[in-house]
């Protein structure tokens, strides 16, 4: 009788063991859930790229033959995408634009932008000045874009390419719109919630905008940073090897819906006599007073959000 109790006890106590080892596992699930979710989010932008890349790839296949008949081979396909992209912002970020005036209907223009860790506010810019203006806006992307497999094609057909400063020239004397984002991937990794510019001693764009002399379109996307963030953990090491590999190592997390507003400063005009340092000490200033005037700092991902749901109060 007492061997039976023990062996009933054994038996009781571990299956009360395997409960409570299926019951912890599921709390903790519960409680990563939201965190592994958050890191799994921004798989869905790339997602999104690569069927952008496949589109392109069948669109060449399957449209061949009427090449020699189009005045441009891929209109259909920038526009078909466009439309993917432009409802893509719409229903997930509420995208808006404010001052698309200032980019010019006719004529050269560089847009200076601030560098979000997915620069998707520029991918809708894109999308919504094609659909709205007709125009095709080039833009310069960091070299790493041309080295990922199935991205080539897709950077050519909407003209974006690494950039020096004498091809950024050459875009803009064929009367076309530039897009540079002087901050880069080391503002797109390393920023904060506080928006601080990451420019340095990046002078290229202003040598551009002074041998073309063109018009400097400053470009601020409230709530970019709040879409898409990386981790503070592990920042200062991350940002040692990024310095010295430039390989962009850092986790990203998000895909948040926050809402996205789209800001245009008034187009600076280059002044005779002025220098690149000059320049962009001046577009700077315009740019961080953009920032000013349409960024709540330090960024809440939580108030962004509830942007999207804007409460209507009635004066009593």
């Amino acid at each position: 009788m007492v061997l039976d109790s023990i062996a009933a006890a054994v038996q009781w106590l571990w299956a009360s063991l395997e409960a409570l080892d299926i019951d912890y596992l599921a709390w903790v699930l519960w409680v990563l859930y939201p965190i592994i979710i958050s890191f799994l989010l921004p798989l869905v932008i790339l997602v999104f790229i690569y069927a952008s890349a496949l589109f392109l790839h069948c669109y060449r296949y399957r449209h061949r033959l009427r090449e020699a008949y189009q005045h441009d081979f891929w209109d259909g396909a920038r526009n078909t995408l466009a439309v993917l992209w432009d409802g893509q912002g719409y229903i997930w970020h509420g995208f808006e634009i404010q001052g698309l005036d200032n980019i010019p209907e006719n004529g050269p223009a560089l847009i200076i932008y601030y560098h979000g860790v997915i620069p998707i506010d520029i991918y809708y810019v894109m999308a919504k000045c094609l659909l709205e203006k007709g125009r095709m806006i080039h833009a310069v992307g960091d070299r790493f874009l041309f080295r990922i497999p199935g991205w080539r094609l897709l950077m050519e057909v909407f003209n974006v390419s690494p950039g020096t400063v004498h091809s950024c020239v050459e875009v803009l004397n064929q009367n076309n719109v530039l897009a540079i984002a002087p901050g880069g991937v080391r503002e797109a990794l390393f920023g904060d919630e506080t928006y601080s510019l990451m420019w340095g001693k990046r002078y290229g764009f202003a040598k551009v905008a002074l041998q073309a002399n063109v018009p400097i379109i400053p470009m601020f996307t409230e709530n970019c940073r709040e879409a898409f963030r990386t981790p503070s953990w592990g920042r200062v090491w991350l940002r040692k090897i990024y310095e010295a590999t430039r390989l962009p190592i850092v986790p990203i997390y998000g895909l948040f819906p926050v809402k996205l507003i789209t800001h245009f400063g008034e187009p600076i005009y280059p002044e005779p006599g002025m220098t690149p340092e000059d320049c962009k000490e001046l577009v700077e200033k315009h740019m961080e007073e953009l920032i000013r005037q349409h960024q709540r700092v330090p960024g809440s991902i939580t108030k962004a959000i509830l942007q999207r749901f804007p409460l209507k109060l009635k004066n009593r």
